[in-house]
């Protein structure tokens, strides 16, 4: 429940002591004068009862006390403490000297309470007061990714099936304690009569055996949820959320044992880590951002697992920011990861708005030869049945490439054989042309062109800022390791840093203004 007013004025005492110790060009003094924290309020009002409930603790108090956090890189307790004796912090929460503190629990509840949407909505409204100030443009975004390494010991496969077997046995004794003892006495004798083997078989024997319990789950399952259908109570239904929980993960590390399964499951502790390659393999999640090139705020955020798909999410942070702002982006700089059709594609065509204008490095394709014929140079008739070359001859051969990203035309060894451009098309070593018309290749030759422009080099030379800017956040914020556990915990995490790094810019870029030179 929230109070009707939370604010108590500081006695003429407590300003004294704050307009004496808390100097004017205190980073903190200039905060409070530039970012407005009182709109947050109401964007977290529908996370209380008006009339039921202990009265909560000020959700603006509890913001700042996170802001205080991630600025200075303290834990839960330390923010608090270090707020118990620092008068600089007590100044910006808006306390008395003798203003009691919240426990650290409960800013944890409290993250928990607000969710990473409403964290993200603070962080929007943090952006619209820097639209106010007239610092963020909508000319150019800059986006970039990197790792940050999840906080947990990955296990060996065989601990890992282990693991999962361990918590479904344990998560189904409520339900079937004899049957589950059963299963643990099964699983001893296999761990005694596997000690000798090799670590594969013994893998294998831990694979079938849980199997074999996942297929005596799925039963207890369906019983389960007949049995809460029919009224059961609620205690039964939160015995079954937990059971179903690691049965689906039991599931997961099944599926992940097929060959060349993608997306696997590393930890038991953290089930939405995955691994990943940035530079080196890591274990964790990619942070991703989008920044404003001419203010260097940072615009839009998320957390992908380790594994996931930066190049595609470019326009997720695309659309995040014009959905909350309401704006129009008129181009984006993006790696050379974002040099794939169908990103380009999906990123340039809008029917709603303006075209937006993607600047990204093209990519020399392995094996390709420039001074051969290129795909482009191969003419396909109207009905995208038959296909010509530079030298006159015709083919309709053809069948989807390999990566199912354009069709592949085929010309026979006769038709390439006496052909008098044969030295200009294929070769010495190759006996026929083989060309894949590409679905995309209006969207690649579209960014190729624009590469070869003026202002394409001049957006390329802005792009290190969202790399210095990622730097910021990972070196000066602890950023490189997460704090907490779960892809959207880590979001509130990301969130709230970029909520810092941005005050520190919007304070820098304002600066001038708060504090005029005498002339």
């Amino acid at each position: 429940m929230l109070k009707a007013k939370y604010y108590i004025h500081p006695t003429e005492l407590d300003l004294l002591v704050y307009e004496k110790l808390v100097t004017a060009d205190h980073y903190l003094r200039r905060v409070k004068e530039v970012i407005d924290f009182e709109p947050l309020r109401d964007l977290v009002a529908d996370c209380y009862s008006k009339d039921e409930g202990r009265p909560a603790e000020d959700p603006v108090l509890m913001f700042k006390l996170h802001f205080l956090e991630f600025h200075y890189d303290h834990s839960d307790r330390d923010v608090l403490t270090e707020s118990e004796v620092n008068v600089a912090f007590r100044f910006f929460l808006d306390l008395s000297l003798d203003s009691p503190l919240p426990s650290p629990g409960l800013l944890s509840q409290f993250r928990t309470r607000l969710g990473v949407e409403r964290f993200k909505k603070a962080f929007n409204e943090i952006l619209r007061q820097a639209r106010e100030y007239g610092l963020v443009k909508d000319r150019l975004r800059l986006k970039d990714a990197t790792h940050v390494i999840a906080e947990i010991a990955v296990p060996s496969t065989i601990q890992l099936v282990a693991q999962v077997r361990t918590r479904l046995l344990e998560a189904a004794r409520a339900f079937a304690p004899e049957e589950v003892a059963a299963h643990e006495a099964r699983a001893e004798e296999i761990r005694q009569a596997t000690a000798d083997l090799k670590n594969v078989q013994r893998l294998l024997a831990r694979v079938e055996h849980l199997r074999e319990i996942v297929w005596w789950a799925d039963e207890w399952s369906v019983r389960l949820g007949e049995a809460v259908a029919k009224g059961a109570r609620l205690s039964d239904q939160e015995q079954e959320e937990v059971f179903k929980e690691a049965l689906c993960l039991a599931h997961k590390v099944l599926q992940d044992r097929a060959p060349k399964a993608q997306d696997k499951l590393i930890s038991l502790t953290d089930p939405e880590a995955r691994a990943g390659k940035h530079g080196d393999w890591f274990d964790g999640y990619l942070l991703d951002a989008n920044m404003d090139a001419d203010s260097e705020l940072i615009c839009a955020v998320d957390v992908l697992p380790a594994n996931g798909d930066e190049a595609a999410n470019a326009k997720a942070l695309i659309e995040s920011e014009e959905a909350a702002h309401g704006n129009d982006i008129e181009s984006l700089s993006i790696d050379s990861i974002g040099f794939r059709g169908e990103v380009l594609k999906e990123l340039s065509d809008d029917p709603l708005g303006p075209q937006l204008t993607v600047y990204v490095p093209p990519y020399q394709w392995p094996g390709s030869a420039p001074e051969l014929f290129k795909p482009e140079d191969f003419i396909l008739d109207e009905r995208g049945e038959e296909l010509s070359c530079p030298g006159g001859q015709r083919t309709r051969s053809q069948g989807r490439a390999p990566h199912k990203h354009g069709r592949q035309f085929f010309f026979r060894q006769s038709q390439c054989a006496q052909c008098p451009l044969r030295a200009q098309c294929l070769k010495p070593e190759t006996k026929r042309r083989t060309v894949i018309k590409n679905d995309y290749e209006e969207q690649y030759r579209a960014a190729e062109q624009r590469a070869q422009t003026a202002e394409y080099k001049n957006v390329r030379k802005e792009h290190p800022k969202i790399e210095r800017k990622l730097a910021e956040m990972i070196r000066w914020h602890e950023g490189r390791r997460v704090r907490y556990r779960g892809r959207l915990r880590v979001k509130i995490q990301y969130l709230l840093t970029a909520v810092v790094v941005n005050c520190k810019r919007i304070v820098k870029l304002l600066a001038p203004h708060l504090h005029p030179q005498p002339a």
